[in-house]
């Protein structure tokens, strides 16, 4: 009776072990009672009564990623593209996403593309080519609205790669080739404007420092002058005070005199007016010599 009891124990023992649960942190169980929904496990431990409860899905609370394949598009103006996008989103009802729809990522995969055909077929082919931020929120606020009834939020939807067709892609390389050229002509024309500008202004610069050199030049060589005539006339001035100071006599005056005419003699002049008082002067001057020259 005892090993009955003891068996029946381990019985129990193992049957409420097999029971219980442990739910992970950011995980959501579901659980069904006799078939119906009863509750939702959050994590921590928990325990369910064998054959009524049941463990209908477990559920991921952390946000999640999901890369839909390219999904063909036809813009306003007739061109098909090949579009993929990637979803952000994250489970916040897990018993809507589990009794909300049959397979959420198909479905939320269907409508991304059926929005995305909608948005593209109203914009053209640049527009779509240049509005990705325009085309990314108006597509997560169409899922976001979309998929509250399936218990998942949508953080944020972003198109991957934009694939247009070839002939469009070589038509558009060819474009921007001949778009860099002109770019690239502008630069260069503008570069040779301004190293023109800057040689004429630097040419304008030296010939502006060369006559501001040769200007200075000659009004120094002007100041040089008049200060050199100033000193020659303050000097004769100077001269003429120091004589009539020393008050000379006639003789003196007569002697320097015919210093002067003596000087000017030794010129190329052909006639030279000696006056009277100059003449007796000399003949005295050269009778005195020839009396000396006897005596010798």
């Amino acid at each position: 009776m005892p090993f009955i009891l003891g068996a029946i124990i381990l019985i129990i023992l193992g049957i409420i072990v097999a029971n219980v649960r442990i739910v992970p942190q950011a995980d959501a169980f579901v659980i069904e009672r006799l078939g119906s929904y009863y509750t939702t496990w959050e994590n921590g431990l928990h325990v369910k009564i064998p054959i009524i409860d049941r463990v209908a899905k477990k559920v991921t609370l952390k946000e999640s990623v999901v890369d839909f394949p390219p999904q063909p598009v036809i813009t306003k103006d007739n061109v098909t593209m090949q579009i993929d996008t990637v979803v952000f989103y994250r489970i916040v009802n897990p018993k809507l996403y589990t009794y909300g729809v049959e397979r959420p990522m198909m479905a939320i995969e269907n409508l991304t593309a059926t929005t995305l055909r909608n948005i593209i077929g109203d914009m053209e082919l640049d527009s779509t080519l240049t509005s990705r931020d325009i085309i990314n929120s108006k597509i997560t606020e169409i899922l976001d609205v979309a998929t509250d009834a399936w218990g998942i939020k949508i953080n944020r939807v972003e198109l991957k790669n934009i694939m247009p067709p070839k002939e469009i892609q070589d038509s558009m390389e060819k474009q921007m080739k001949a778009e860099r050229e002109r770019r690239e002509k502008i630069l260069q024309a503008e570069g040779e404007k301004k190293s023109a500008i800057l040689v004429a202004e630097g040419e304008k610069e030296s010939a502006i420092l060369r006559a501001d050199a040769i200007k200075e030049s000659k009004i120094r060589t002007a100041e040089g002058e008049a200060e050199a005539i100033l000193k020659i006339q303050e000097a004769t001035a100077k001269g003429i005070q120091m004589i009539n100071e020393a008050n000379p006599s006639a003789a003196v005056i007569n002697i320097k005199a015919l210093e002067a005419f003596e000087k000017a003699a030794d010129g190329k002049a052909t006639k030279i007016i000696i006056p009277s008082e100059i003449q007796g002067i000399a003949g005295l001057a050269a009778g005195i010599t020839e009396a000396v020259k006897d005596s010798k």
